[in-house]
């Protein structure tokens, strides 16, 4: 169930910047992209060359919205 939750709160940012936190410490910062019941994808379209970020929901320790 905890992960239909984190996709609900993912869609609800869909085209937002977050910042996502892993278990392994790890740091991902993006927009919102595609999201599906296993991964979210972050993309950076700040940069010249658009990179992409898959993260899967089981690796999310944390979500901040915003800056």
């Amino acid at each position: 169930m905890a992960r239909q939750h984190t996709e609900n709160l993912l869609r609800r940012y869909k085209g937002k910047l977050v910042t996502l936190r892993s278990v392994s410490g790890n740091v991902y910062k993006g927009q919102v992209g595609e999201i599906t019941n296993d991964y979210v994808l972050l993309t950076n379209r700040q940069s010249d060359n658009e990179t992409q970020t898959f993260v899967l929901f089981e690796a999310i320790e944390s979500i901040e919205v915003g800056d």
